[in-house]
């Protein structure tokens, strides 16, 4: 039975630190824009990063994608497909 004080008051602190983040929070307009964060994952990473400023080359502000991007891999680096059955 002597848990019960100490739970309670364990839960009592969770709630406390839950309320001060959620205050915090709110002073510091972290829900300001809840509409943007929404469309983040349908943007395409080129897209995202020409925004950003970089690219994936490294090259900033180009956007471009990396010179092998379409290139097909090389027999030397595919490996040979394996059976199935064994």
């Amino acid at each position: 039975m002597s848990i019960i004080p100490v739970m309670i008051l364990v839960s009592m602190l969770v709630v406390l630190g839950a309320g001060i983040a959620f205050f915090w929070a709110v002073e510091h307009d972290q829900f300001e824009d809840l509409q943007s964060p929404a469309f983040l994952p349908l943007l395409d990473e080129s897209d995202a990063l020409a925004r950003a400023g970089g690219s994936m080359t490294g090259k900033p502000g180009t956007g471009a994608p990396p010179a092998d991007a379409g290139a097909p891999a090389s027999a030397e680096t595919t490996p040979a497909p394996r059976p199935l059955g064994g």
